[in-house]
């Protein structure tokens, strides 16, 4: 299903889901002007139209021991798409990647990594990152502070 456009009513369901996503039909229902129903069925159609793809829990690396976040830029040997397949695969089976995205640019892949501290990032990078296939040059950086971290798309 496509839904052409978003209204008012849609766009309101969508700021306050990626605010807190598990909250009663009913309260939503309110913050939206609707009814139960009515909100409930939206919500169903944002579903089944791909705009809303699912629903998680937000956690803090800090309480989990996971203090630091490093941005890693990523250049591979060859420009090939099995070179690049080879690499996405290898990157899908590391946990302490949380984000890989393929770059135009200077370098191919900008990887951000969690890491307890220093010592741990250099675990990281010896035992996992500089065994990715393809690698021709890793260059990383510690994010000191987080200053707006990711909260959602804008539904403008």
């Amino acid at each position: 299903m496509k839904i052409e456009k978003l209204d008012k009513i849609d766009k309101i369901i969508l700021v306050e889901l990626q605010r807190q996503a598990i909250f009663p039909i009913a309260e939503l229902a309110e913050r939206a002007g609707l009814s139960a129903s009515s909100c409930h069925r939206r919500v169903k159609l944002l579903e089944k139209a791909g705009i809303i793809t699912g629903y998680t829990a937000t956690l803090d690396g800090k309480r989990l021991g996971l203090a630091n976040e490093f941005f890693v830029e990523v250049s591979l040997g060859s420009q090939t798409e099995e070179a690049f397949e080879k690499f996405e695969k290898a990157v899908q089976r590391v946990p302490e990647i949380l984000e890989c995205h393929l770059m135009s640019g200077q370098f191919d892949y900008l990887l951000r990594v969690a890491a307890a501290d220093s010592t741990d990032y250099e675990r990281i990078h010896r035992t996992k990152l500089s065994r990715l296939p393809g690698l021709q040059r890793l260059q990383s950086a510690l994010a000191l502070r987080t200053i707006k971290p990711w909260s959602g798309f804008p539904v403008i």
